[in-house]
C-alpha cells in the first residue's frame, strides 16, 4: 500500500529539502514529491510537523549490543538484540563483527548470519571478519594466539557467506598479493587493519583488489618522514574508502581533519567500533576473557588499551560535526551512502532517493531520534 511522510525537511543526495513528502511502497522509496503534489490527495499521508528524515545509518563495525558480544555468542538471536540496539540510534544496516578467533567460532558466526539473512533479521547486511590474519605488532585487544595464516581451509570458509556481504579485515603483510586476489575475485571486501604493512605491501595489495581500511590511524603502521606506512598509503589513494572512529579519544580530531583534505570526504566512513554497552547502561564486560571498563568515555582493558568504542552511530554523526566541523550532509554521507557503496550496495542504500529501500530515521533538529524505518517499518 502507498502512503507518504509529508511536511519534512528531507536529507537527499542534492542537499536538504523543505516541506517534501517521501512516497513508500512495499518497503521502497517510490518517489519524493512537493507537499502539494496531487498524488497525496490519493494516498495515507502522515505529517511529521516539520522533521527531518536523514539517510539510514550503515555500520561496517558492530561487535555486539543490548548486553550481548557476537564473540561470545555467535547466533540469530544475538544478531536480533544487536541489531534491535543499535536501531534505536538510527542504524538501519550493520556488519556483525567477529574479532579474532578459532575457525569454528568463524564458522557459527557465519552461519548465524546467512540464517539471520534468510529470516530478515532487520538490518543484517553480512559478515565482518575482523582478524584473526593480522600482525602480533598491531594486534591492539585481539588474541594474538588466535592469529594465523589463511590456508586452504579458512579461504574456504571466508567464501562461504553467498546470501550477505563477507567483509574481511586483514593485515597485507600477514599473507600474499595472490591470496588477497582469490578473496576479492569471490566477491569478499578486503580491508586492511592490525598490520604493520609498508606502504609498498598496500599497493601491492591494491593490486589485487583492497579497497578499504579499518578505523584509520588505530592499530597501523602510521605515515613518517621516510615510509608512509599503512596510512599514507591510505590517504594518498582518492579511491580507497576509510573507516573512522570519531570520538575523539581514538584519533585527535586535527589528525581527523587533515585527513578530510587529502581525499574526498565520501571516501570517510563513520564506525562505532560498539561493543555490547550500546542500548545499555553497562560499564565494563568481559570480552574473550578480559575485562572491559568505560574509562574517560572509552573502552579499555585492564592494560588501558583501547577496545572498541562507546559510540553509537547517532553520536557518531553529531561528533563528525562538532569534531570535524563538516555539514550535516556531509556527516550523513559518511554515515550513509560512504559505507553503503563501500558494500557494493550504493544501488539501493544509503540515500532517500525513488527506487531505493526505504531505510530512514525520522529525527529533530538536535538528531534526537523519532523513529527508524528498515524495509518500509518503523520502530
Amino acid at each position: 500500500m502507498l502512503q507518504a511522510l509529508t511536511n519534512a525537511w528531507i536529507a537527499t543526495r542534492d542537499g536538504l529539502v523543505d516541506r517534501h513528502a517521501v512516497l513508500i511502497e512495499d518497503g521502497w522509496i517510490a518517489d519524493l514529491a512537493n507537499d502539494d503534489d496531487p498524488r497525496l490527495n490519493e494516498v495515507q499521508c502522515r505529517d511529521l510537523g516539520g522533521a527531518l528524515i536523514l539517510p539510514g545509518f550503515i555500520d561496517t563495525q558492530v561487535n555486539g549490543g543490548g548486553g550481548v558480544l557476537f564473540n561470545d555468542e555467535p547466533t540469530v538471536a544475538t544478531l536480533r538484540r544487536m541489531g534491535a540496539a543499535h536501531r534505536k540510534f538510527g542504524t538501519t544496516g550493520f556488519l556483525p563483527t567477529l574479532i579474532s578467533d578459532d575457525l569454528g567460532v568463524m564458522e557459527r558466526a557465519i552461519g548465524a548470519v546467512a540464517a539471520a539473512v534468510r529470516e530478515g533479521v532487520p538490518g543484517v547486511l553480512g559478515i565482518h571478519l575482523e582478524g584473526p590474519f593480522l600482525s602480533p605488532a598491531r594486534k591492539g585487544v585481539h588474541n594474538a594466539e588466535k592469529f594465523r595464516q589463511i590456508d586452504a581451509r579458512a579461504l574456504e570458509l571466508l567464501t562461504s557467506l553467498k546470501n550477505a556481504k563477507t567483509l574481511v579485515t586483514l593485515a597485507p603483510e600477514m599473507t600474499t598479493p595472490q591470496m588477497i586476489a582469490r578473496l576479492t575475485e569471490a566477491g569478499v571486501i578486503v580491508a586492511a587493519g592490525h598490520t604493520n604493512a609498508t606502504y609498498d605491501d598496500i599497493l601491492a595489495a591494491y593490486a589485487q583488489g583492497l579497497t578499504g581500511f579499518t578505523h584509520l590511524f588505530n592499530a597501523m603502521s602510521p605515515l613518517t618522514g621516510r615510509e608512509p606506512g599503512v596510512v599514507g598509503a591510505a590517504l594518498s589513494n582518492p579511491e580507497s574508502y576509510c573507516g573512522i572512529i570519531v570520538d575523539a579519544r581514538h584519533v585527535h580530531p586535527e589528525t581527523l581533519k587533515l585527513a578530510l583534505r587529502c581525499k574526498p570526504h565520501d571516501r570517510f566512513m563513520l564506525v562505532t567500533d560498539g561493543l555490547a554497552n550500546v542500548g545499555t547502561n553497562a560499564d565494563s564486560f568481559k570480552l574473550l576473557n578480559a575485562t572491559i571498563r568505560i574509562e574517560n568515555g572509552v573502552y579499555v582493558d585492564e592494560n588501558g588499551t583501547l577496545a572498541g568504542s562507546a559510540l553509537d552511530m547517532r553520536q557518531a554523526v553529531r561528533n563528525a560535526m562538532t569534531y570535524l566541523g563538516v555539514e550535516l550532509c556531509d556527516a550523513l554521507n559518511m554515515a550513509s551512502a560512504a559505507p553503503a557503496h563501500f558494500l557494493g550496495l550504493g544501488h539501493e542504500y544509503g540515500a532517500i532517493a525513488k527506487g531505493f529501500r526505504a531505510n530512514f530515521v525520522v529525527a529533530d533538529d538536535d538528531l534526537n531520534i523519532r523513529e527508524t524505518w528498515i524495509d518500509g517499518v518503523p520502530g
